[in-house]
């Protein structure tokens, strides 16, 4: 592949269905937006993986919101990883990038940085969340913890909360390309099957973890065939496929599914981007009093805060902020 279709495949999200199997897909190929996500930060390797991850799940997932929308997917769990976040901004016209933010916090004392990422989040759940914007009600669904990586942790939430049978296939990892230094790199390749007008379940229970539902529990006999068909045919995928630059998406899609029909759809951009302001701050502090506020006062007179998504410090004078607050507009 050449260095242009190389560069014109980063940092999108590519839709597609497959006719043939009524499923539909994206794949996603993530490059400056991973490496800015992870720069904000001095993470350990471990953390760093579990972002990249998370944050390839949110760029497949979140290309279906629409313009303006705001999907976030968050992990929260008991164990040394508390809480890892991120944030999926639409686009605000067709053919603009959406915006992609992640975030994790964790307890540096009892992770154990050469043991397996995963359980050391503990027990938790899962979220989706989806802000179709002022006025209307947002969207929250949440499923435990369950499966051994993230990944595992979107497929149970679709398969219980949306009813959805949802496969990923997912690599990410720290590469370099002749002449260049070491940045990050993912891609991933999500399966779904399209949604029907009255899921079919099986039984009274899932067999899934813990009793959750699991794809096979959903789907009819017909279904289940095709959905099989089609996994067996992504997991002869592999990582340097997944992430290129060697292969193209729509190279890839043929090689994997050419006899189920793919169909692609435009690709999507995305990009880094926060959405925080020393406006949102103002507003976030509007509630507090005045004696509030100065109990947040620091050494220096000042009420500070910090973005802990992009690392933007802001510095407040305590007289400006809280619903008593003077001269705000000075």
């Amino acid at each position: 592949m050449s260095l242009s279709a190389q560069i014109a495949w980063d940092d999108t999200v590519l839709p597609f269905q497959l006719d043939a199997s009524d499923i539909r897909g994206r794949v996603a190929r993530l490059d400056g937006v991973l490496e800015q996500v992870l720069s904000q930060h001095n993470y350990p390797p471990m953390i760093e993986g579990l972002v990249a991850e998370m944050a390839l799940l949110t760029a497949l997932i979140g290309q279906t919101v629409k313009l303006r929308w705001k999907l976030s997917l968050q992990v929260r769990g008991s164990g040394a990883v508390r809480l890892i976040a991120t944030d999926y901004y639409g686009p605000t016209e067709d053919g603009e990038p959406a915006r992609i933010r992640a975030y994790a916090s964790y307890d540096a004392d009892r992770l154990d940085l050469d043991g397996d990422p995963f359980p050391q989040i503990g027990q938790g759940y899962f979220a989706i969340l989806i802000d179709q914007g002022e006025g209307m009600t947002p969207y929250q669904g949440i499923t435990p913890i369950a499966g051994g990586s993230l990944s595992a942790c979107a497929e149970t939430y679709f398969a219980q909360s949306e009813q959805l049978p949802t496969r990923f296939s997912l690599t990410y990892g720290q590469s370099q390309m002749p002449g260049e230094g070491t940045h990050w790199r993912a891609g991933g390749v999500m399966l779904q099957h399209m949604p029907k007008a009255s899921p079919f379940a099986k039984g009274d229970g899932g067999s899934g973890e813990d009793g959750l539902l699991d794809a096979t529990d959903i789907l009819t006999e017909d279904e289940g065939e095709n959905w099989t068909r089609a996994n067996a045919l992504l997991d002869t995928v592999d990582d340097i496929e997944l992430i290129g630059p060697s292969v193209t998406p729509t190279d890839l899609l043929v090689r994997l599914f050419h006899e189920e029909k793919p169909r692609v759809y435009d690709a999507q951009p995305v990009k880094f981007g926060c959405s925080c302001s020393e406006d949102k701050v103002r507003q976030s502090l509007s509630i507090y009093s005045a004696k509030d506020i100065s109990t947040m006062v620091t050494d220096e007179g000042t009420v500070t805060a910090d973005c802990q998504f992009c690392g933007s410090h802001y510095v407040f004078e305590p007289e400006t902020l809280g619903f008593e607050a003077k001269n705000a507009s000075a």
